[in-house]
């Protein structure tokens, strides 16, 4: 982990969220940043295997029923959900919840009907 940090670092590529899993001495480490082509390139030259797969990423309000909020809105579609992370920045702000469904063109639809708000990828790099 320290290796990507460092490389990430040395060439200014922002981490703006990040979740790791080890299994058997394996690593699965699931990186949002602030430009995914340059660090796909960097981790792929130091003998990394990636694979860019997209996701959504939901502002919802930090109270009680947010998630669920969002999981209802998309419940009639009987998606899977195959990735779930969630935070906030500050307590009783907003939180962010990152998604990825088996049908993201579905959820995406459903969760604008629903008036649930997603981030594009320029708001959320742009997030102090």
């Amino acid at each position: 982990m320290t290796q990507i940090a460092d490389l990430l670092a040395q060439h200014c590529l922002n981490i703006r969220a990040l979740s790791l899993i080890e299994n058997n001495g394996n690593g699965l480490l699931r990186l949002i940043v602030n430009d995914t082509g340059k660090a796909k390139q960097l981790l792929e030259n130091e003998g990394f295997q990636v694979t860019l797969q997209d996701v959504l990423v939901i502002e919802v309000p930090d109270k009680p029923g947010g998630l669920a909020r969002v999981l209802h809105s998309v419940e009639h579609l009987s998606l899977k959900v195959e990735f779930l992370s969630a935070f906030t920045q500050k307590s009783g702000e907003q939180g962010l919840i990152i998604l990825r469904f088996n049908n993201l063109d579905q959820a995406m639809t459903a969760l604008n009907s629903a008036k649930i708000r997603t981030l594009s990828s320029e708001e959320l790099y742009a997030m102090k």
